[in-house]
Protein backbone atom coordinates (compact mmCIF):
# COMPACT_ATOMS: atom_id res chain seq x y z
CA UNK A 1 0.00 0.00 0.00
CA UNK A 2 2.94 2.27 0.60
CA UNK A 3 5.10 3.94 -2.53
CA UNK A 4 8.90 3.04 -2.94
CA UNK A 5 11.29 5.82 -2.21
CA UNK A 6 13.69 3.44 -4.33
CA UNK A 7 14.37 -0.24 -5.24
CA UNK A 8 11.92 -3.03 -5.94
CA UNK A 9 10.32 -5.66 -3.37
CA UNK A 10 9.88 -9.48 -4.92
CA UNK A 11 8.49 -12.72 -3.90
CA UNK A 12 9.78 -15.85 -5.33
CA UNK A 13 11.47 -13.53 -7.95
CA UNK A 14 8.22 -12.08 -8.82
CA UNK A 15 8.46 -7.50 -8.61
CA UNK A 16 4.85 -7.39 -6.24
CA UNK A 17 4.21 -4.16 -8.04
CA UNK A 18 3.58 -6.28 -11.47
CA UNK A 19 0.64 -8.15 -9.37
CA UNK A 20 -2.67 -7.01 -8.22
CA UNK A 21 -2.57 -5.32 -5.02
CA UNK A 22 -5.74 -7.49 -4.44
CA UNK A 23 -4.06 -10.79 -5.27
CA UNK A 24 -1.59 -10.23 -3.49
CA UNK A 25 -2.89 -9.37 0.00
CA UNK A 26 -5.23 -12.78 -0.27
CA UNK A 27 -1.87 -14.50 -0.91
CA UNK A 28 -0.87 -13.74 2.54
CA UNK A 29 -1.51 -14.29 6.11
CA UNK A 30 -1.93 -11.69 8.63
CA UNK A 31 -2.00 -12.24 12.27
CA UNK A 32 -2.45 -8.65 14.13
CA UNK A 33 -1.72 -7.19 17.72
CA UNK A 34 -5.63 -6.79 18.78
CA UNK A 35 -6.90 -9.84 16.46
CA UNK A 36 -8.56 -8.10 13.87
CA UNK A 37 -11.33 -10.65 14.67
CA UNK A 38 -14.93 -9.17 13.90
CA UNK A 39 -17.05 -8.88 16.90
CA UNK A 40 -20.38 -9.47 15.17
CA UNK A 41 -19.33 -12.65 13.78
CA UNK A 42 -19.22 -16.19 15.31
CA UNK A 43 -15.75 -17.89 15.99
CA UNK A 44 -16.48 -20.02 13.13
CA UNK A 45 -17.31 -17.30 10.71
CA UNK A 46 -14.46 -15.16 11.49
CA UNK A 47 -12.52 -18.47 10.22
CA UNK A 48 -14.38 -18.67 6.79
CA UNK A 49 -13.97 -14.86 6.55
CA UNK A 50 -10.58 -15.04 4.76
CA UNK A 51 -11.79 -18.23 2.49
CA UNK A 52 -14.58 -16.42 1.40
CA UNK A 53 -12.79 -13.03 0.17
CA UNK A 54 -10.30 -15.30 -1.54
CA UNK A 55 -13.00 -17.37 -3.17
CA UNK A 56 -12.23 -20.45 -1.77
CA UNK A 57 -14.00 -22.42 0.65
CA UNK A 58 -13.13 -23.69 4.30
CA UNK A 59 -14.67 -26.59 4.57
CA UNK A 60 -15.68 -27.93 8.24
CA UNK A 61 -13.07 -30.82 8.54
CA UNK A 62 -10.50 -27.55 7.85
CA UNK A 63 -12.47 -25.32 10.60
CA UNK A 64 -11.62 -28.82 13.41
CA UNK A 65 -7.94 -29.15 12.11
CA UNK A 66 -7.49 -25.44 12.22
CA UNK A 67 -8.64 -25.50 16.13
CA UNK A 68 -6.99 -29.04 16.87
CA UNK A 69 -4.05 -27.06 14.87
CA UNK A 70 -3.99 -24.27 17.84
CA UNK A 71 -5.21 -26.03 20.92
CA UNK A 72 -8.81 -25.48 20.82
CA UNK A 73 -12.05 -27.40 20.99
CA UNK A 74 -15.21 -26.72 18.77
CA UNK A 75 -17.08 -25.74 21.39
CA UNK A 76 -15.83 -22.23 21.02
CA UNK A 77 -17.08 -22.52 17.19
CA UNK A 78 -20.53 -20.47 18.03
CA UNK A 79 -18.99 -18.35 20.39
CA UNK A 80 -18.68 -14.39 20.02
CA UNK A 81 -15.33 -13.00 20.26
CA UNK A 82 -16.39 -11.20 23.59
CA UNK A 83 -16.40 -14.71 25.12
CA UNK A 84 -13.07 -15.46 24.25
CA UNK A 85 -10.13 -14.82 26.92
CA UNK A 86 -7.32 -12.89 24.91
CA UNK A 87 -4.92 -15.46 24.68
CA UNK A 88 -7.83 -17.45 22.95
CA UNK A 89 -8.50 -14.63 20.90
CA UNK A 90 -4.93 -14.49 19.29
CA UNK A 91 -5.02 -18.44 18.68
CA UNK A 92 -8.26 -17.86 16.59
CA UNK A 93 -6.55 -14.92 14.64
CA UNK A 94 -3.60 -17.71 13.92
CA UNK A 95 -6.04 -20.20 12.46
CA UNK A 96 -7.74 -17.72 10.47
CA UNK A 97 -4.40 -16.95 8.89
CA UNK A 98 -3.90 -20.12 8.17
CA UNK A 99 -7.06 -20.91 6.63
CA UNK A 100 -6.17 -20.61 2.93
CA UNK A 101 -2.70 -22.63 3.88
CA UNK A 102 -0.93 -19.16 2.56
CA UNK A 103 3.36 -19.87 2.07
CA UNK A 104 3.72 -16.14 3.87
CA UNK A 105 2.42 -14.79 7.06
CA UNK A 106 3.07 -11.19 8.69
CA UNK A 107 3.08 -11.44 12.44
CA UNK A 108 2.26 -7.49 13.59
CA UNK A 109 3.06 -7.78 17.65
CA UNK A 110 1.09 -11.20 17.70
CA UNK A 111 1.40 -11.71 21.68
CA UNK A 112 2.58 -8.39 22.95
CA UNK A 113 -1.32 -7.45 24.18
CA UNK A 114 -1.26 -10.43 26.06
CA UNK A 115 -0.13 -11.57 30.06
CA UNK A 116 3.55 -12.61 30.54
CA UNK A 117 2.54 -16.17 31.42
CA UNK A 118 -0.22 -16.66 27.90
CA UNK A 119 2.32 -15.18 25.96
CA UNK A 120 5.20 -17.45 26.97
CA UNK A 121 2.30 -20.55 26.57
CA UNK A 122 1.60 -18.97 22.92
CA UNK A 123 5.03 -18.68 22.38
CA UNK A 124 6.35 -22.28 22.93
CA UNK A 125 2.86 -23.32 20.96
CA UNK A 126 3.79 -21.35 18.14
CA UNK A 127 7.27 -23.15 18.15
CA UNK A 128 5.65 -26.42 18.33
CA UNK A 129 3.27 -25.98 15.60
CA UNK A 130 4.83 -28.46 12.56
CA UNK A 131 2.11 -27.19 10.34
CA UNK A 132 4.47 -23.81 10.00
CA UNK A 133 7.59 -25.10 9.34
CA UNK A 134 7.88 -24.87 5.46
CA UNK A 135 6.35 -21.18 5.65
CA UNK A 136 8.17 -17.99 5.76
CA UNK A 137 6.80 -16.03 8.78
CA UNK A 138 8.04 -12.65 9.47
CA UNK A 139 7.26 -11.22 12.90
CA UNK A 140 7.63 -7.99 14.04
CA UNK A 141 8.02 -7.46 17.88
CA UNK A 142 9.94 -4.95 19.80
CA UNK A 143 10.45 -7.13 22.48
CA UNK A 144 14.15 -8.51 21.97
CA UNK A 145 13.82 -12.08 24.37
CA UNK A 146 10.74 -13.05 21.80
CA UNK A 147 12.51 -12.09 18.57
CA UNK A 148 15.72 -14.80 20.22
CA UNK A 149 12.89 -17.10 20.94
CA UNK A 150 10.94 -17.73 17.69
CA UNK A 151 13.56 -15.93 15.84
CA UNK A 152 15.85 -18.13 12.64
CA UNK A 153 16.47 -15.18 11.72
CA UNK A 154 16.77 -11.57 12.69
CA UNK A 155 16.75 -8.03 11.08
CA UNK A 156 17.14 -5.62 13.73
CA UNK A 157 16.28 -1.86 12.92
CA UNK A 158 16.61 1.77 14.18
CA UNK A 159 14.61 4.76 12.69
CA UNK A 160 14.56 2.76 9.67
CA UNK A 161 17.44 1.92 8.98
CA UNK A 162 18.83 -2.23 9.35
CA UNK A 163 21.53 -2.46 11.22
CA UNK A 164 22.27 -5.78 11.22
CA UNK A 165 20.49 -9.23 9.22
CA UNK A 166 21.60 -12.80 10.60
CA UNK A 167 20.81 -15.46 13.30
CA UNK A 168 20.45 -14.88 16.68
CA UNK A 169 23.60 -16.34 17.51
CA UNK A 170 25.96 -13.64 15.19
CA UNK A 171 23.79 -11.25 16.52
CA UNK A 172 25.05 -11.90 20.09
CA UNK A 173 28.71 -13.02 19.34
CA UNK A 174 29.33 -10.20 15.99
CA UNK A 175 27.22 -7.14 16.70
CA UNK A 176 27.45 -5.16 13.43
CA UNK A 177 28.02 -2.22 15.44
CA UNK A 178 27.98 -0.02 18.52
CA UNK A 179 24.15 0.35 18.20
CA UNK A 180 23.79 -3.79 17.51
CA UNK A 181 25.84 -4.27 20.57
CA UNK A 182 24.71 -1.28 22.90
CA UNK A 183 20.51 -2.71 22.08
CA UNK A 184 20.99 -6.68 23.61
CA UNK A 185 23.74 -5.26 26.03
CA UNK A 186 20.96 -5.42 28.77
CA UNK A 187 19.62 -8.66 27.75
CA UNK A 188 22.82 -9.99 26.72
CA UNK A 189 22.44 -12.89 29.69
CA UNK A 190 19.17 -13.85 29.21
CA UNK A 191 19.67 -14.04 25.27
CA UNK A 192 23.02 -16.15 25.90
CA UNK A 193 20.75 -18.66 27.58
CA UNK A 194 18.36 -18.94 24.70
CA UNK A 195 20.90 -19.03 22.40
CA UNK A 196 22.69 -22.05 24.01
CA UNK A 197 21.65 -25.64 23.37
CA UNK A 198 20.66 -27.84 25.93
CA UNK A 199 19.27 -31.37 25.22
CA UNK A 200 17.59 -30.56 22.58
CA UNK A 201 16.70 -27.14 23.48
CA UNK A 202 17.71 -23.99 24.80
CA UNK A 203 18.80 -24.06 28.02
CA UNK A 204 16.84 -21.40 29.02
CA UNK A 205 13.70 -23.74 28.93
CA UNK A 206 15.90 -26.26 30.55
CA UNK A 207 16.12 -23.98 33.76
CA UNK A 208 12.22 -23.10 33.13
CA UNK A 209 10.95 -26.95 33.99
CA UNK A 210 9.54 -27.75 37.14
CA UNK A 211 10.51 -31.55 36.62
CA UNK A 212 14.38 -30.76 36.56
CA UNK A 213 16.37 -30.79 39.36
CA UNK A 214 18.02 -28.15 41.52
CA UNK A 215 21.68 -29.91 41.13
CA UNK A 216 21.11 -30.46 37.86
CA UNK A 217 20.25 -27.08 36.58
CA UNK A 218 23.10 -25.99 38.61
CA UNK A 219 25.60 -28.26 36.60
CA UNK A 220 24.01 -26.79 33.42
CA UNK A 221 24.87 -23.03 34.57
CA UNK A 222 28.13 -24.57 35.87
CA UNK A 223 28.65 -25.75 31.88
CA UNK A 224 27.35 -22.70 30.61
CA UNK A 225 29.74 -20.37 32.97
CA UNK A 226 32.61 -22.46 31.82
CA UNK A 227 32.21 -22.02 28.36
CA UNK A 228 31.69 -18.41 28.98
CA UNK A 229 35.35 -18.17 30.34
Amino acid sequence: MEELDGGTISIDGSDIHQQSKESLRRSIGYVIQDTGLLPHLTIKQNIELVGKISQQEISQEKVYELLSLIGLTDDVLNKRVSELSGGQQQRIGLARALATDPEIILMDEPFSALDNITRNQLQDDFLNLRHLDDKTILLVTHDVQEAFKLGDKIVLMEEGQIQQYGTPIELLNNPANEKVDRFLKKDKFILGLQTSSHEGGSLFDFLNKNEISSEEKQLAMDKFFKSLS
